[in-house]
Parts: C-alpha cells; structure tokens; sequence
C-alpha cells in the first residue's frame, strides 16, 4: 500500500547537505517527492511509497548526514497522491 509521509525536520539541519543526502536516501529507498529548506532553517520532506520505505526514512531522518544535528523530526502520514515521479531538491 502506497503511503505519503510529510516530515518537518529541526535542529542544524541546514549547510550540512542535508537536502542532497535526503535524496541520496529517498533514492536508495525507492520514494518519489521532494526535500527543501524553509525559511525558520527547519528542512521539510515530503516522501511517498509504501509505509516500510517511508519509515526507514524517517528513521535516517533522526539523525541526518554526518555534520547534522537534529533536534526534533515531526512526521504527518498523509494519503498516498501520486504527485511525484522521483526524488528531488527544491
């Protein structure tokens, strides 16, 4: 079953290449959706896939690329929306 995970990721997060290893990872994984900085220096994911897929995500999520300092990972499971054919940085 097709999953849809939006993740709000907190903590020095940004300058790290986050972003960059957050798709490495989607890729490996087989997820479709996008990955980007906002503006409060929080990175927002958002994933789609199946549920396994998304949750070993969201577990590489809680501690990021080496350099990363993640405080917080908050997770929204959403409905599945097909809105996404890859993985990428925005």
């Amino acid at each position: 079953m097709m999953r849809r995970a939006e993740i709000l990721v907190r903590g020095l997060v940004q300058g790290v290449f986050y972003r960059h290893n957050t798709r490495r990872k989607a890729d490996e994984f087989r997820l479709a959706g996008s990955v980007r900085n906002l503006r409060d220096g929080r990175v927002e994911v958002i994933c789609e896939g199946t549920k396994e897929d998304i949750e070993k995500l969201i577990e590489w999520c809680k501690h990021g690329p080496q350099g990363a300092i993640v405080e917080h990972v908050d997770v929204a499971w959403k409905e599945y929306t097909g809105e996404f054919n890859e993985f990428r940085i925005v």
